[in-house]
């Protein structure tokens, strides 16, 4: 999935076979199906799929947060050589702010309403670094000015409510890169933010990232944030991966259907502006009683008996895109 150009210096986290689990272990739900990534120093991997795609208890997994009866059950998280499944509770306490850093989907509940903004940010700092609470907090003001947080020394004192959500925002960035870790994962960074927010939260998480070059994980659902911040992408639905390639082969040589469908939910994606919109139908399925074979098929104008009697393999198709469909290689149209 990588490339070949790929050498292990390149490589800031290597995931491999993930695989998470709800409730028991009959009957319960796998949220996470095998997935694997790759992490590039300097660069930005999506994760992108509907709601419900895995795309949140991924990060969760890889951060080890993942709460009872949830647990991860397979896989390798290796962060410089390291498997993070075997890294005791107070060990992943010290990676996580320090090693990676992670901005949250929802700001408001993300932080504690009971401390001021510059508590929360300088806590990050005490927690890993052997500085004084003064100089803790001096740091807490800087980054909130980097992050363009104006006045920052008198917002400091302020609670969380006292921002807004795009200001809030900030100052979950702020958080997670106070101690310049070398790996951002971003969660839906601006969900439920006006588009003008967006563009302002998305430019300073691209300026931050080439600054410090993290690497930075990108989870969303919208295709126009992709499109303008990815270097890789990978495409879930119902906990696997779909398909993996760089960003502008996803876009514009997209093989498998699930992908290809989701750019026709786009408006203006094909060269026709005027051409109405193509929604997927049907439902994504019921985890607890998945359907067999590529779970997508049931909801695939392109599929065929196979699809529903073998699980499709991640098949590398050319250099660093890889799909997770036994129709990758036929030309598709539209059945």
């Amino acid at each position: 999935m990588t490339g070949p150009s790929m050498s292990g210096g390149d490589i800031a986290l290597d995931v491999r076979n993930l695989r998470t689990r709800f409730g028991p272990q009959h009957g319960g739900v796998i949220a996470v199906d095998g997935v694997s990534l790759t992490l590039r120093r300097g660069r930005t991997t999506a994760l992108v799929g509907e709601s419900g795609s895995g795309k949140s208890v991924t990060a969760l997994s890889i951060m080890g947060l993942i709460e009872p009866p949830g647990r991860v059950i397979d896989g390798t998280v290796l962060l410089d050589g390291r498997d993070l499944r075997t890294a005791s509770d107070r060990e992943m306490e010290a990676i996580r702010g320090a090693r990676i850093g992670m901005v949250f989907q929802d700001p408001l509940t993300s932080l504690n309403p009971a401390l001021t903004i510059g508590s929360q940010i300088a806590e990050t700092i005490l927690a890993h670094e052997p500085v004084s609470a003064a100089a803790a907090h001096a740091r807490a003001v800087t980054l909130l000015e980097h992050v363009g947080v104006a006045d920052a020394a008198a917002r400091a004192q302020d609670y969380p409510h006292h921002f807004s959500g795009g200001m809030r925002q900030r100052v979950l960035i702020a958080a997670a890169i106070a101690c310049r870790p070398g790996i951002i994962i971003a969660d839906e960074p601006t969900t439920a933010l006006d588009v003008t927010v967006q563009a302002k939260i998305l430019r300073l998480l691209h300026d931050l990232q080439q600054e410090m070059h993290a690497s930075l994980l990108l989870i969303t659902h919208d295709l126009g944030v992709v499109a303008s911040m990815a270097d890789d992408v990978l495409v879930m639905y119902a906990g696997r991966v779909l398909e993996h390639a760089d960003v502008d082969t996803l876009f514009h040589a997209p093989k498998h259907p699930y992908t290809r469908a989701l750019l026709g939910c786009i408006a203006g994606i094909e060269d026709d502006r005027t051409a109405p919109l193509q929604p997927i139908e049907g439902l994504p399925p019921d985890l607890r009683n998945p359907p067999p074979g590529c779970r997508f098929a049931p909801r695939c104008v392109h599929a065929v008996a196979a699809c529903t009697a073998a699980v499709p393999a991640l098949q590398t198709i050319a250099d660093g895109h890889s799909v997770a469909c036994f129709r990758a290689m036929e030309a598709l149209g539209d059945d």
